[in-house]
């Protein structure tokens, strides 16, 4: 999947541990560890913005695109 997330160098960052952040925004450890490992599927916007909020970053510093082979723009005889 070409979204990576950077959770863990935000954290690290912040000096905060992944069980301080799962308490203050109300998310259980298990799924913050899903998101950190990258193998979320999806995100919320609430929890991306409370995670924004007690890391005090932005989206962007949490997330970032990598293209990959895969991620070709498509040719007009695809649409």
């Amino acid at each position: 999947m070409p979204i990576r997330v950077q959770l863990d160098r935000v954290l690290l960052e912040k000096r905060m541990s992944l069980t301080e952040l799962a308490d203050r925004v109300g998310v259980t450890i298990a799924n913050l560890s899903i998101l950190k490992t990258g193998k979320a599927r999806a995100v919320r916007f609430s929890t991306l913005a409370a995670l924004c909020r007690e890391l005090d970053c932005q989206p962007g510093d949490l997330l970032s695109y990598e293209a990959g082979p895969d991620d070709a723009p498509l040719d007009d005889e695809d649409n």
